[in-house]
């Protein structure tokens, strides 16, 4: 009746078709696909014979174009052949996606979005209450097969869940097939259904369900059952309250229900099959039966005298109107398509040589191009255009049901999902919705809770991408969102967090004068230095006494200033290395080692020249060891280890370098020899000289002088060689900042060594023995001996 309503309504309006007047014939496909498609077949095989029209358009009425078929099997069935004569066909209610390919059905049309377009909304509705763990349940037939297909291909590109289980409905009452969907939903963790079939697939499987007690399910129903209310009763509601579903653009259609009320079985004498479909309306709705009734009929006889505005009946509620509208818009579309080629300019013409088409030799793909283009909107305020695929412009209505305190059900709008230039756009009135749970909340359904910031997915195997494991990233790698797919490794300079949810600065380490150990050392160093500003100040203020002035003071006097020296370049090693530090500390400390040690060296020489002197004929080698020589002794040896420090800051000098190679939290600052040789040859040198001096001093260990400096020098360079010896592998094995500890360590150790072995004792004489500090003790005249 929309579609009559239609043509009647497009056959009264002057602007559209004028001067044409719509015909219609009414074909049941009686639910039987034979059926529909014999009339698809009846229609197509009489083409040629319907357009050949006289002038004054008598003749046959000609069959310009089909609305229908509602189901889409049969709509691909019956395609398939007007497809092969272009016969426009415009369904209202066929959605496989199927039927968009242009190859196979050339001239098919519809003004309901195809399942492609319902299958993205249902993902949207997933993804927006982050359903991930979901079942399907489909019909079988084109319409269920091809959503199964196409809902698993657009889920996994979209990544917005996994499919628990898919199962298909059986068409009849299949006791055993139910019962075995019903377990795999029993036992099935998801906790949302999706459902792609027809109400009377629903009906039973409902049934089955209610037998088995199922609770706890969020149902989401496809347009093809989401506003049917024959399934709104009080035994499924328990189970199906709640209910989302996609439901077809409702719309309204001004004055049908008007005509609806004004149906009566002696308005329709020019079409016999119109009288009986209306003829057999009025008998269903006022239970009656026109003369001659059947046989043994005891109820009332239809006068015709009824009246439908005494009835109350869902047919007359026209605030619904779903699929009744895509049959309106359908009709419309059709008789645009016409009123455009009608306006067609000859010589301006689509067509070959810029022709038109009339209806007099209107062939059925000249209106299909027609179609293509038809670009109106409804009294509705839609917008109704084909895209390349014959597919309307796609937009679905939300609903959800709902079931009211006083046991009334309803089916109400909380939503729509349509198609823009950025994708599926869903809009939702969430405080409308009803959720069958004591919580009023969506339900959770997930494989597996959402893995926290800090962790990774690790699928688990043999099972969908839904379903993981969460995995702690390692050390040094993060991940900063929920469901990372892989942790990230953190810049060079920075770590994970113990929660390894972000990076943070790695820990930078040195030895600060902030630390134990670094106080301790720069205590150590201060102290040392002090100690030999004390001394120089004791020697100063006793520089005319024996004892100072035994072997050379001026030597003794310097190297208590290296001594000095020593003691502060440690303090180069403690804090942040920077280059002018790097530079420095290596320089300063060889070249002060040098200097101490070649002070040392030349005492030793002295003293073994003097010994030589004292014997006869040996008065000779003294010249050799005098003050100038004894100098420029000290000038050369401590020059030498200048030129070495000075090759090697030249060639490959140190550098502050940041060593990531000890920790994997932890930043080392520390100070790269730049040269493993040229550092070997620093050392190498102030070694050899040691050494030089402990075997000179070891020999004149005992020579006849009651104060005998060698023993002091033998003493203190046996200590020196031994810290440095020990230093060696020390400093190889220790790593970042006890490298420069153990170095320190080795500088302090050895210059106090030095600092006590050579000057302890003539302290020791010079403050508390002062009876010592004479010319007779010091040359053995005295009456006892140090």
């Amino acid at each position: 009746m929309a579609m009559v309503f239609a043509v009647d309504e497009i056959n009264r309006n002057s602007n559209l078709l004028p001067n044409v007047t719509l015909g219609y014939s009414l074909y049941d496909n009686c639910g039987a696909l034979v059926t529909g498609f014999r009339a698809a077949l009846v229609l197509a095989s009489g083409q040629e014979e319907h357009f050949l029209l006289q002038e004054n358009c008598s003749g046959t009425p000609s069959v310009v174009g089909i609305v229908g078929d509602p189901y889409s099997s049969f709509s691909i069935a019956s395609s398939n052949v007007l497809g092969l004569f272009r016969l426009p066909m415009v369904s209202y209610y066929a959605t496989c996606s199927c039927l968009s390919d242009r190859q196979r059905f050339p001239s098919f049309f519809r003004t309901i979005p195809s399942d492609a377009f319902q299958v993205r909304a249902m993902i949207q509705i997933l993804k927006h209450f982050g359903w991930t763990w979901v079942g399907l349940l489909v019909s079988d037939d084109d319409y269920g097969l091809h959503v199964a297909r196409s809902f698993q291909s657009d889920l996994a590109q979209s990544g917005g869940g996994c499919l628990a289980y898919s199962e298909v409905l059986p068409w009849g009452n299949d006791p055993a097939q139910l019962r075995k969907i019903v377990d795999v939903m029993k036992k099935s963790t998801a906790r949302v259904v999706m459902v792609f079939a027809m109400e009377i697939q629903i009906y039973h499987l409902m049934e089955e369900v209610l037998r088995r007690n199922v609770t706890g399910l969020q149902w989401i129903a496809s347009e093809a059952w989401a506003s049917v209310e024959i399934l709104l009763t009080p035994d499924f509601m328990p189970y199906l309250s709640g209910t989302l579903g996609i439901a077809i653009r409702r719309g309204e259609i001004s004055g049908f229900k008007d005509f609806l009320f004004k149906i009566h079985p002696n308005q329709h004498h020019s079409s016999n099959y119109r009288k009986s479909i209306v003829n057999q309306f009025w008998e269903d709705i006022f239970q009656c039966k026109f003369a001659p009734p059947p046989e043994g009929w005891v109820g009332a006889f239809c006068t015709g005298q009824e009246d439908l505005h005494n009835v109350e009946n869902e047919l007359f509620d026209v605030s619904e109107l779903r699929p009744e509208y895509n049959a309106y818009k359908a009709v419309y579309a059709l008789a645009y398509a016409l009123d455009d080629m009608l306006h067609c300019v000859p010589g301006r013409g689509p067509f070959s040589g810029h022709s038109c088409a009339t209806l007099q030799n209107l062939e059925p793909w000249q209106l299909v191009y027609y179609l293509d283009k038809v670009n109106f909107t409804t009294p509705f305020g839609d917008e109704v255009s084909f895209d390349e695929n014959g597919d309307v412009l796609p937009i679905y209505d939300v609903m959800n049901w709902l079931w009211l305190p006083d046991g009334r059900t309803k089916i109400q709008n909380v939503g729509e999902v349509k198609e823009s230039a950025e994708g599926e756009v869903l809009t939702l009135d969430e405080d409308k919705i009803f959720w069958n749970s004591e919580s009023k909340q969506p339900p959770r359904s997930v494989c597996s809770e959402s893995c926290p910031p800090g962790t990774r997915m690790a699928r688990k195997k043999g099972q969908p991408e839904c379903c993981f494991d969460c995995i702690p990233c390692s050390e040094g790698k993060i991940s900063n969102k929920t469901d990372s797919m892989e942790c990230t490794s953190c810049p060079e300079d920075f770590w994970s967090s113990p929660q390894r949810d972000h990076c943070v600065p790695k820990k930078t380490e040195f030895l600060s004068y902030h630390e134990p150990l670094g106080i301790c050392l720069t205590t150590a160093s201060l102290l040392g230095t002090f100690i030999c500003a004390v001394v120089l100040g004791i020697f100063t203020h006793h520089c005319s006494t024996p004892v100072v002035r035994a072997n050379n003071s001026e030597l003794s006097f310097l190297l208590l200033v290296s001594l000095k020296l020593c003691f502060l370049c440690s303090l180069l090693f403690i804090g942040r290395p920077r280059l002018w530090t790097c530079q420095l500390r290596h320089a300063a400390f060889g070249i002060s080692f040098v200097l101490s040690v070649s002070c040392i060296l030349v005492k030793t020489m002295v003293v073994l020249a003097v010994f030589k002197a004292s014997k006869p004929g040996g008065g000779a080698s003294l010249k050799w060891f005098g003050i100038l020589q004894q100098r420029g002794t000290v000038l050369v040896l401590t020059s030498v280890q200048a030129a070495i420090c000075t090759a090697w800051l030249v060639s490959a000098s140190p550098a502050p370098h940041k060593n990531i190679q000890y920790y994997n939290d932890k930043i080392v600052y520390e100070c790269v020899v730049g040269s493993t040789v040229g550092f070997a040859v620093l050392l190498g040198y102030i070694g050899l000289l040691a050494t030089i001096s402990f075997l000179l001093a070891f020999l004149a260990r005992n020579l006849p002088d009651n104060f005998n400096e060698a023993k002091l020098i033998t003493f203190s360079m046996l200590i020196f060689c031994a810290v440095w010896v020990a230093f060696v592998p020390a400093y190889v094995n220790s790593p970042g900042k006890y490298a420069d500890a153990v170095e320190v360590f080795a500088i302090l150790a050895s210059s106090f060594g030095l600092l006590v072995a050579l000057f302890g004792p003539k302290c020791y004489i010079i403050l508390l023995r002062p009876e010592k500090n004479t010319k007779k003790a010091i040359m053995g005249r005295g009456t006892s001996k140090m």
